[in-house]
């Protein structure tokens, strides 16, 4: 693939990715500007994922019809999203804005990234896909902060309107740059038969719960590390500022860590190495983060291993069932979906028990995926 044509790609999903993510620390602001509670908003970002993890079964329908298609759907309803908001400011408008928008996230990313395997071989493809996730952490670094200072300027609704005018524009950018290497062939056993093979086929079923174990040990520590910081240090302010700035530092070199060694490894073995580093950094975190500087290089060593495993085991999935390739990327998004919530449900509990238990759940998880990694090592690569 032409390295154009890749930025050009990485740079479309930063503008995507920060539609996705600039709810979350702006949630109070948008629920002021509603004139509702921050519970009402809360809930509609709690929505749009039980509506979201749906979505996968609506890919046998998109595939088939190429991955620039299935780019410039996600892409539409992205920009379509936003563009309601913008016009119609409302509770409705921001309710529907927030399924539509995701249910493009959710076509766009499987598309784009069956695109760069579709074009990239799988030798290289560990460089190229973290080159392309690098649109995850510069959203966070960059994409927030810009539209953090439109809200400041303009008003609440003022990012909604710049950011349909944007993904319309990568909308016509797509159309123009973009071209399938080949359109994926309908399955002998129907629209469904993908979804089938995926669901009767063990090695991409493993490959599946690596995400979802590996989302489910994140989980059980990103849900209340807040929390632990405030009940550990009584500067919920100050610490939380420098949690978020360790998570966009942790995700950024977690990719450039991708980028530099996934290749040189393997995929299987990069991410069991991600996995196994996780565990270790899960219990470091329990043992060094008494103070303040302890806990922040902790979590960042937490989120900077549990990127690596999660960048790495994109480009694996990429391969273990080429001919529903997109589908299977789709699947694994909602993997890791239900692994998060399976993570949330769990958080509670083990934190009434201390901050230990919640570190030691995330270990015995990630030891789980790991069995699930030497399963796929049997069969892949």
């Amino acid at each position: 693939m032409p390295p154009l044509r890749l930025i050009i790609l990485t740079f479309i999903r930063v503008i995507l990715n920060t539609a996705h993510r600039m709810i979350y620390p702006f949630l109070a602001v948008f629920a002021r500007g509603l004139g509702v509670d921050l519970g009402t908003v809360s809930a509609l970002v709690a929505n749009r994922y039980i509506i979201g993890a749906a979505t996968p079964f609506l890919f046998p329908f998109i595939e088939p019809r190429g991955r620039r298609f299935g780019m410039l759907l996600g892409a539409g309803l992205v920009a379509a999203a936003m563009g309601l908001v913008a016009l119609w400011p409302s509770l409705a408008s921001l309710s529907a804005a927030l399924v539509l928008a995701l249910v493009g996230k959710t076509f766009f990313d499987p598309s784009m990234l069956a695109y760069i395997a579709d074009h990239v071989p799988y030798k290289r493809r560990g460089t190229a896909t973290a080159f392309a996730e690098f649109a995850w952490s510069l959203s966070f670094i960059f994409g927030v902060p810009a539209m953090g200072f439109l809200i400041a300027k303009l008003g609440w609704s003022a990012p909604f309107a710049v950011l349909s005018l944007l993904v319309a524009l990568a909308c016509l950018l797509l159309a123009w740059t973009v071209r399938d290497l080949h359109k994926p062939a309908h399955h002998v056993d129907g629209i469904f038969g993908n979804v089938r093979a995926i669901f009767t086929s063990a090695p991409v079923l493993a490959g599946l719960s690596i995400g979802l174990l590996a989302s489910m040990a994140n989980e059980v520590v990103n849900l209340l590390f807040g929390v632990w910081l405030e009940d550990s240090f009584k500067l919920q302010i100050a610490a939380l500022a420098g949690a978020s700035a360790v998570i966009g530092l942790s995700e950024l070199g977690g990719e450039g860590l991708v980028a530099l060694f996934a290749d040189r490894l393997g995929k299987v073995r990069a991410t069991g190495l991600g996995l196994a580093a996780n565990c270790l950094a899960a219990l470091l975190l329990s043992l060094i983060g008494r103070t303040e500087l302890g806990a922040l290089t902790g979590l960042f060593l937490f989120y900077i291993t549990f990127e690596f495993t999660i960048v790495s085991q994109i480009p694996l999935m990429t391969e273990v069932m080429p001919s529903a390739r997109a589908t299977t990327l789709s699947f694994n998004l909602a993997a890791h979906s239900l692994g998060r919530a399976g993570g949330a449900l769990l958080a509670p509990a083990l934190y009434a028990l201390g901050f230990s238990s919640v570190t030691g759940a995330a270990v015995v998880i990630n030891l789980l995926g790991l069995t699930a990694v030497w399963y796929v090592s049997r069969h892949h690569e």
